[in-house]
C-alpha cells in the first residue's frame, strides 16, 4: 500500500472540519441541480451587505496615492499613524486608554488569535473556552502546541462561571470569549464579565500564574435594540482583544483586523515584543498597508444592523411556527435552534432534503443544536418557512413511530 504524503494530523483535521466544508459543497451542488432561487443556504456566515459608503470613499482615496513609499516595507505591528488611531476606536470601545504601541495590526481576528497563542502557549497549556464556540478555535491552539478546554454554558448560552473556574488548572494559560457569540448570537453581559475578572484575579493570586482574558470581537457593532457589548478590559487588565472589521464593515476578504493589548497587562514588554515577533515569524509579516490606512479612517463605521435586526425577526417568527426553540440572539447573525431529534445531524440531513443548508452544533462544540446565519436576502428567508415545518414534522413523526 502506498503510504499516503500529506500529514497525518491533517487528514485528521479536514475530517473533523468536514461539517462546514460539506454544507458548502452540499449547496453548491443543490443550487446547480434545483436553481440558485430554489435553495435556502443558510450555512455560512459570509456577511451580504454592501460597505458603508465612507469605506469605498476612503478605499478610492487610499487607492490613488502615489506617495513615494506608499507600498514599502513597515514594521511588523503595522503603520504607526494607523495604530494611533485604532488605540482611539479601542479606548472608546474598553475604557481605557491605550497607546498605538499596544496595538497590533494583523490578518483579520484569525491572524490576531494565532499571534497571540504563538505569543503565549507553551506545550501542553490550556485555553478554557465556553461552548458553543466557533470551529476553528480547536485548530488555532494545536497550531502552538496548546489544548483548548471547552466547559458548558447556561441553558441561554450565558457565561457558566463555575464551570471555567472548575477547569482552571495549574496549565490553564487563558479563557477565550466570543461576544457576541458565533453561533447563538449571545451576548456576555457586564455582570457576568465582572464575575470571570474576579475568577481569573482570585486564580492569579492563588496559583501565581497570569491567565489571560483574550476577547474575539468580530462581532462587536452588530448589536440588536436593547443590548451592548461590555467594556472588557475595563474590567480585567491582564485582557487581550482581537477583531476584525469583517463583519462591521461587511469586508470579509479584505482580512483586516488587529490585536490590543490593555496597557497594564503583566510582562507588557515581553507580550507585545512576542505579538510583533509572531506576526513576522508566522508569515503575515503585517497586515496589508492599503486595508491599514483605509479601516484607520473608518473603525467607527458600521454597516446598518437594522437590517439584520428585521432578518432576526422575521426568522424568529418562523422558526416559531415551525415548532423551533430557540434563543433569541443578542447580536451577530446567527440564530442556534435546538434540533427537535436528539441526532442533530440527522435532522440537518432532513432539513437538506427540504433544500435548506444549516450546520450541526456538534461542530461547534454543542450536540443537539444547529446553526443558521440570517446574513442572506430576506426572501431566502420567507421561503425556508414551508421547508422548516415539513422537516419538523418529518422528525418528529420518527419520535413517535
Amino acid at each position: 500500500m502506498e503510504k499516503i504524503s500529506i500529514a497525518d494530523k491533517m487528514v485528521n483535521f479536514m475530517e473533523s472540519a468536514s461539517w462546514i466544508r460539506k454544507m458548502f459543497e452540499e449547496g453548491a451542488r443543490l443550487k446547480k441541480e434545483y436553481g440558485q432561487d430554489k435553495v435556502c443556504d443558510f450555512s455560512l456566515g459570509n456577511p451580504d451587505l454592501s460597505p458603508p459608503e465612507a469605506f469605498q470613499e476612503t478605499l478610492e482615496k487610499a487607492a490613488a496615492d502615489r506617495s513615494p513609499g506608499v507600498h514599502s516595507y513597515m514594521p511588523n505591528a503595522g503603520l504607526p499613524g494607523v495604530r494611533d488611531k485604532i488605540a482611539i476606536q479601542v479606548a472608546k470601545d474598553h475604557e481605557v486608554e491605550p497607546g498605538g504601541d499596544e496595538i497590533i495590526m494583523t490578518c483579520g481576528a484569525a491572524g490576531g488569535l494565532n499571534i497571540i497563542f504563538k505569543a503565549i502557549l507553551n506545550p501542553g497549556e490550556e485555553v478554557i473556552v465556553p461552548r458553543p464556540f466557533f470551529v476553528e478555535y480547536h485548530f488555532y491552539t494545536d497550531n502552538h502546541q496548546g489544548r483548548l478546554v471547552p466547559v458548558d454554558c447556561n441553558d441561554d448560552f450565558s457565561l457558566d462561571i463555575s464551570a471555567i473556574a472548575e477547569a482552571v488548572t495549574d496549565r490553564t494559560k487563558a479563557v477565550l470569549i466570543n461576544s457576541p457569540n458565533n453561533p447563538s448570537g449571545a451576548i456576555y453581559d457586564e455582570k457576568s464579565i465582572e464575575e470571570l475578572a474576579r475568577l481569573l484575579e482570585r486564580m492569579d493570586k492563588e496559583k501565581g500564574q497570569t491567565i489571560f482574558l483574550i476577547s474575539d470581537e468580530p462581532y462587536r457593532k452588530l448589536v440588536f435594540s436593547g443590548y451592548h457589548v461590555p467594556p472588557l478590559m475595563k474590567h480585567y487588565k491582564n485582557t487581550i482583544v482581537t477583531t476584525s472589521f469583517s463583519k462591521d464593515l461587511s469586508i470579509p476578504g479584505e482580512r483586516i483586523g488587529y490585536v490590543a493589548v490593555h496597557p497594564e497587562v503583566h510582562h507588557k514588554a515581553l507580550l507585545l515584543g512576542a505579538l510583533n515577533l509572531a506576526n513576522r515569524i508566522l508569515g503575515f509579516v503585517n497586515a496589508p498597508a492599503l486595508m491599514q490606512r483605509v479601516v484607520a479612517e473608518v473603525a467607527s463605521q458600521k454597516v446598518d444592523t437594522s437590517i439584520y435586526e428585521r432578518r432576526r425577526d422575521l426568522f424568529a417568527e418562523i422558526l416559531t411556527r415551525a415548532g423551533l426553540s430557540f434563543t433569541l440572539p443578542q447580536g451577530a447573525f446567527y440564530f442556534f435552534p435546538k434540533s427537535p431529534i436528539e441526532d442533530e445531524t440527522k435532522f440537518v440531513r432532513t432539513l437538506q432534503n427540504e433544500l435548506i443548508l444549516a450546520v450541526p452544533g456538534s461542530g461547534f462544540g454543542l450536540p443537539g443544536y444547529f446553526r443558521l446565519a440570517f446574513c442572506v436576502d430576506d426572501e431566502v428567508i420567507k421561503r425556508s418557512e414551508d421547508g422548516f415545518k415539513k422537516a419538523v414534522e418529518k422528525s418528529l413523526s420518527w419520535t413517535r413511530a
